[in-house]
């Protein structure tokens, strides 16, 4: 599963990339370096042939949920490539809900022979920016009338570079599918990248606690690890 990631673009560089709608207000995007489940993502979605940009909660509460939204305790913020189209929890989006996730980077955790666990950092080789395959549900609130917008990010089976630290590994697109993906959808797309996209390197197990501070940029900084 992805389960941490980061994203420190600027907003010149989220309009560029996915060719926003405009007039597009400017938006605030500090950098983020600890981006964790049920916290608000920076989205992309279409509608009418235009793209539009916001934050929505990470971890999908589907539009028929029922209950509170804190009995809702399945892990959501990550949906398997292989069942996504069948799924009760995310087959209506994967049919047309679709976005796409931007990021800088994400974390793994790798099982290390002392029985902890050993955060790597995982980027792309050429300095260019990741875009996550996601879907997102509007969920409304019967208790106090409130909507919410909510995402989940595609994962697959890992590419063999990926596969040397974990089982699996989100679904990067490329700008070239970001129209096919969000106005087709399908399951072509959903596969690994290729063994030469993404680089990693060992960063500080102080990521491993969700409350790192998501404005430390060390926490991406490579460290000596034993071999």
């Amino acid at each position: 599963m992805c389960g941490r990631f980061t994203n420190k673009l600027t907003w010149e560089e989220i309009v560029a990339l996915y060719r926003l709608r405009k007039p597009v207000p400017p938006h605030n995007l500090p950098p983020r370096y600890n981006i964790c489940p049920t916290d608000p993502v920076d989205v992309v979605t279409e509608h009418d042939g235009k793209r539009d940009f916001g934050p929505m909660r990470w971890g999908l509460v589907p539009y028929w949920w029922s209950k509170p939204l804190k009995e809702l305790r399945a892990a959501t913020f990550n949906t398997r490539a292989e069942t996504v189209a069948d799924k009760p929890f995310f087959r209506r989006a994967f049919r047309r809900t679709r976005c796409l996730i931007p990021a800088s980077g994400y974390y793994e955790w790798q099982d290390t022979a002392g029985g902890g666990k050993q955060p790597w950092y995982f980027t792309r080789r050429d300095g260019e920016p990741l875009t996550f395959a996601g879907l997102w549900d509007e969920w409304k609130n019967t208790a106090t009338g409130e909507t919410l917008k909510s995402c989940t990010m595609i994962i697959t089976e890992p590419n063999g570079f990926v596969a040397e630290v974990h089982d699996r590994m989100p679904v990067i697109l490329e700008p070239q599918d970001f129209a096919t993906w969000l106005n087709e959808g399908g399951k072509t797309l959903l596969r690994p990248a290729g063994n030469d996209v993404l680089q990693r390197w060992p960063v500080s197990q102080r990521v491993n606690s969700s409350r790192a501070p998501a404005d430390d940029p060390s926490l991406i900084e490579p460290i000596a690890v034993s071999a």
